[in-house]
């Protein structure tokens, strides 16, 4: 029987490779997005497939369809767009969830939930296993973001213990690839947007500050195998190779054009100086890592902004 997938945030950066790989597998799929963040270009080549279907609709509002699982992954994900609403933004993760568990509860559907590693704040422990219960500013101009996914993992879990809901929690780490918005803030596409056209790459702080960076694929590998499995999480998924912003923008600039200048602002608030995922649970339960090198992986995503930029869009 083909399982009828809801994935809200559908048409992201996430979503959108979460769609290709559920349909290519011959499943369903209800594509559910508002448009805040995600692009129909991203999902475009699927409208009029039999087996998807496309709704505009804002999760904050309660929604009734019939669906076997339920991909939550709505709610924006880079500083620029969840700083830009920061009430809309708690609200996402908040009454998201809240109505989407209330969908899986109705339907008896497991729900997955995209959290963040943005749940461990600027960590006092490094690297950050699952066990640590993280150090987040609750007044911050990020917490709107941080707060809202620690809520929604509580309302999973509670769900689960309540009502016996099916749930699986992932913590995301940084993610690239194709498919990131060339304005999202986000370090990688940052970095290759401004090498592309010319710039000076902006460095936050003195770039002493670390990252893992995780390719999408290996990524969307990680979230299938979470869902499917018998193991409810939280679990880590992300890249464990740790690289400093300064070194990433060195590799950027050395692809693209090396004589550019590196230029540095002030660190903004509360901005994470190490993120490193330790993904042993990861490996043991699921048995994935990820696959893709940094090298290969902004090989293809220097490739899509080089495209995206020369098409204007």
């Amino acid at each position: 029987m083909t399982r009828r997938n809801l994935i809200t945030g559908g048409a992201g950066f996430l979503g959108s490779h979460l769609v290709d790989r559920l349909m290519e597998a011959g499943e369903e799929v209800i594509c559910l997005d508002n448009f805040y963040s995600g692009r129909k270009d991203n999902i475009r080549h699927w409208l009029g497939h039999a087996n998807f279907e496309l709704i505009r609709h804002d999760v904050t509002e309660p929604i009734r369809l019939e669906i076997d699982r339920i991909w939550h992954l709505a709610c924006p994900a880079s500083p620029v767009h969840y700083q830009s609403n920061p009430i809309k933004t708690a609200k996402t993760s908040f009454l998201g969830t809240y109505n989407m568990l209330g969908l899986a509860r109705r339907v008896g559907a497991r729900l997955l939930l995209a959290s963040t590693s943005e749940v461990y704040g600027d960590p006092e422990v490094h690297p950050q296993p699952e066990s640590y219960r993280g150090c987040v500013n609750t007044i911050g101009i990020r917490s709107c973001y941080d707060e809202g996914k620690r809520i929604a993992e509580t309302l999973c879990f509670d769900y689960q213990r309540m009502h016996g809901t099916e749930i699986r929690v992932m913590r995301i780490f940084n993610t690239y690839g194709p498919r990131m918005l060339p304005d999202d803030g986000r370090v990688v596409s940052n970095f290759i947007v401004q090498a592309l056209q010319g710039q000076s790459l902006t460095l936050y702080g003195d770039g002493s500050q670390t990252r893992s960076f995780c390719y999408v694929d290996d990524l969307i590998e990680g979230m299938i195998r979470l869902m499917n499995g018998d193991h409810t999480g939280p679990i880590n998924i992300g890249n464990p190779g740790e690289f400093t912003i300064r070194q990433l923008a060195e590799r950027v600039r050395e692809r693209i054009q090396p004589g550019l200048e590196l230029t540095t602002q002030p660190l903004p608030q509360d901005d994470p100086l190490q993120r490193q995922p330790v993904i042993d649970l990861a490996r043991e339960l699921l048995d994935w890592e990820p696959k893709v090198s940094l090298h290969e992986g902004l090989e293809s995503t220097i490739a899509y902004f080089r495209e995206r930029l020369r098409a204007g869009r």
